[in-house]
C-alpha cells in the first residue's frame, strides 16, 4: 500500500506549484493570463488512475487530448496532468534523514514538470519522443529548471539541485 501526503504536505505542494508557476512564467516570459494555456492539473497519489502511477519517479506527466477535429492547433487540444508520486517523494525525504526537506524537493519537482508542460505545449519538446531522445530532453529540462530556480535558491534548494546533478541522482527521476 502506498504512502500518501497528509493535509500539511498537500498544502506545501499547493504552495510550491503556485511559486513554480510564477517562476516559470517569469523565466519563459508568460503573461499572467497565459497560464490558462497550457492546460494542466496536479494530482497526488490518492487521486491517480492506475496508469498514472509510476514506481520509478517522483512525478509522472500524462498528456490527454480532447475534442474531435485534429488540426493546426493540436497543442490547444492537449491537457497535461502532473501525477505526484507521494510515496516516492516521502521515501526520499525519509532516506535523506532530514537533509532533504519536502518543500524544496516539491518546488524542484513542480518547476521541472512545469518546464516540461511549457516545452511540450510550445512544441519545443516531443512528449512522444523515442526513449533514446528522452534523456536529452530530461537534461535540457534539468538545466532550465536550475536556471529558473536561481532567484529563489537557498541552502535547502541547493542541496536538492545537487542531488539532481549528473554526479548524484536522488532516488527518482521525473517525467
Amino acid at each position: 500500500m502506498g504512502r500518501y501526503f497528509n493535509t500539511a504536505q498537500i498544502s506545501i505542494a499547493d504552495r510550491t506549484f503556485v511559486q513554480a508557476e510564477r517562476l516559470a512564467g517569469q523565466y519563459f516570459g508568460l503573461a499572467r493570463g497565459e497560464w490558462k494555456e497550457p492546460r494542466y492539473d496536479v494530482k497526488t497519489l490518492a487521486f491517480l488512475e492506475k496508469h498514472e502511477v509510476r514506481e520509478e519517479a517522483f512525478a509522472h506527466l500524462c498528456m490527454y487530448e480532447y475534442g474531435r477535429d485534429p488540426g493546426p492547433k493540436d497543442s490547444e487540444r492537449r491537457f497535461y496532468r502532473i501525477c505526484l508520486q507521494d510515496n516516492r517523494i516521502l521515501d526520499a525525504v525519509d532516506r535523506a534523514h532530514s537533509f532533504i526537506r519536502i518543500a524544496p524537493l516539491l518546488l524542484y519537482i513542480a518547476a521541472h514538470e512545469l518546464v516540461h508542460v511549457i516545452r511540450f505545449y510550445r512544441g519545443e519538446g516531443n512528449f512522444d519522443a523515442p526513449d533514446d531522445e528522452k534523456s536529452g530532453e530530461e537534461e535540457k529540462v534539468h538545466r532550465i529548471t536550475r536556471n529558473l530556480l536561481k532567484p529563489v535558491t537557498d541552502a535547502d534548494l541547493n542541496l536538492v539541485m545537487d542531488c539532481f546533478s549528473d554526479r548524484h541522482r536522488l532516488g527518482g527521476m521525473m517525467h
